[in-house]
């Protein structure tokens, strides 16, 4: 059953419509029941993975929610390997204008606060670690993989300066067994790298002066990518507390003076109820957008809708669906880190591809839009974080299918150079016509059951057999055929 235009246009309408309330109660709804008495309800939510624009929206929103029934204390639970730089300052920013105190807390045993995690048990009024967790190794991705070689004087004292903020007493004596790549730390090369390691050592570093922990090892963080356990944290006052569940958390910070947006205030943690916040609708709808894999086949989809709406005018679906997976491409590439140059080598690829189907090229543009999309996809993401990169799988698949759909391209118009022409002049040409009357110069013939005009220098008869040598217009040109044969009509 084939339902008309009008039937169409409701059903899609029906479908954007659904689509809007989903998206609306996923906005204003969330997972946690508030509590009866938020005074003695400390709220906790877990970062369990790379931290993004979802995280950090996710973060933000129950920050809010927190200064808005004044609970005493937010704890941030976190197992991470770092994240996105524009999604850590965002967080940390609502941290540092929040009213309510919040403590960041690496947990469970065997987590890590890699990178941004780093920078957020900094910025935090309170950084705790369970036993046999990790922290550390803050260097700008980007840059942190290509060291340059210094001078032997300036990495020798480096590496001293190193061995003595960074190490536990104990690991000196194995110092000599260490490899010499974690001796020596990386040094950015560029003035843009220097710029950007520069960049971050003052933002860590303005941040440990504002929670009164250790600056100098905050920096070597940075610069050389140093990594501390908890025991190791504890001691050289990069953390406050080490505890090895939340429970053991409360207890002992129960009485610490912390100092809020709104000024000094003392925790009184003791007897407080936690709360667990669980990601909401919005939260797990934004994660999935924002995921690079994702995004980039949005992209995909969206492009290739919009095309077949555009050879198949009045479809609509293909129309409605690939503008609105292009639209939430783009909003995820917004927010991600995008290489502007990997997007326009993307669409350049996908141009061309598209254009070897139009303009027979036996695989030139083909095969120059796969190379470009390749490229493009590649470097669109302008990130080494763990967990916001297009998997190379996913690119190599769709870029062989791209390869076969250009091969099949090209040999399909390889084969159709060999076959005889069915329509136009070149056709007729080799079409016998029939005589409708006989004629001297100028009567009617019938050609594949059409009539046609057609003159003639030879005189012609009624049901005579000729041939087409000339197609002028509407007017056929025809001789009589060798045989000379007739045909009843």
């Amino acid at each position: 059953m084939q339902m008309n235009k009008p039937e169409q246009r409701v059903s899609i309408a029906i479908i954007l419509g659904a689509l809007v309330a989903l998206l609306a109660g996923a906005y204003v709804s969330g997972a946690q029941t508030t509590p009866a008495d938020p005074a003695k309800t400390a709220v906790l939510l877990e970062i369990n993975d790379a931290i993004g624009p979802a995280t950090s929206d996710f973060f933000r929103r129950t920050l809010e929610d927190a200064n808005e029934r004044k609970v005493p204390l937010v704890i941030l639970q976190m197992d991470t390997p770092g994240g996105l730089d524009t999604a850590m300052r965002d967080m940390i920013r609502a941290i540092l204008s929040s009213n309510v105190p919040v403590a960041s807390y690496v947990a469970p045993s065997g987590a890590r606060a890699a990178s941004a995690g780093t920078y957020l048990l900094y910025a935090s009024h309170v950084a705790a670690m369970a036993p046999a967790t990790n922290l550390g190794a803050a260097t700008p991705v980007q840059i942190g993989g290509s060291p340059t070689p210094s001078s032997p004087s300036d990495s020798g004292k480096r590496d001293e300066d190193s061995k003595d903020k960074s190490e536990p007493a104990d690991a000196k004596e194995d110092d000599e067994s260490a490899p010499e790549s974690n001796a020596r730390p990386p040094e950015p090369g560029t003035a843009m790298e220097r710029k950007v390691v520069n960049d971050a050592v003052a933002y860590i570093r303005g941040l440990a002066e504002l929670r009164g922990r250790n600056a100098e090892w905050a920096e070597a963080a940075v610069r050389s990518a140093a990594s501390l356990s908890a025991t190791a944290a504890l001691e050289q006052n990069v953390i406050d507390v080490i505890a090895a569940d939340v429970s053991e958390l409360l207890r002992k910070i129960d009485g610490r003076k912390v100092k809020v947006a709104d000024g000094e205030r003392t925790l009184e943690t003791a007897d407080l109820i936690v709360e667990r916040v669980q990601a909401d609708w919005r939260t797990k709808l934004l994660a999935v957008i924002t995921n690079p894999n994702i995004a980039y086949l949005l992209m995909l989809v969206g492009v290739y809708g919009l095309l077949l709406e555009g050879y198949n005018p009045g479809a609509l679906v293909p129309g409605v669906i690939g503008a609105i997976c292009l639209l939430l491409a783009l909003y995820a590439f917004q927010v991600l880190s995008v290489n502007y140059a990997g997007l326009a080598l993307m669409i350049l690829g996908l141009a061309l591809i598209i254009a070897e189907a139009f303009t027979p090229s036996f695989g030139i543009l083909g095969l120059g839009g796969i190379a470009a999309f390749v490229i493009g996809s590649i470097i669109l993401l302008d990130t080494d974080v763990p967990g916001f990169e297009v998997a190379k799988g996913l690119i190599g698949g769709i870029a062989l299918a791209g390869g076969a759909i250009v091969l099949l391209t090209a040999s399909f118009f390889a084969r159709s150079r060999r076959r005889p022409i069915e329509t136009g002049e070149q056709q007729l040409l080799r079409e016998p016509a029939v005589a409708l009357e006989s004629f001297d110069r100028t009567g009617f013939v019938r050609v594949r059951g059409e009539l046609w005009r057609a003159v003639t220098p030879t005189p012609v008869k009624e049901g005579q057999r000729l041939r087409i040598v000339k197609v002028d217009g509407l007017t056929l040109e025809v001789r009589p055929e060798e045989s000379d044969r007739r045909i009843d009509n």
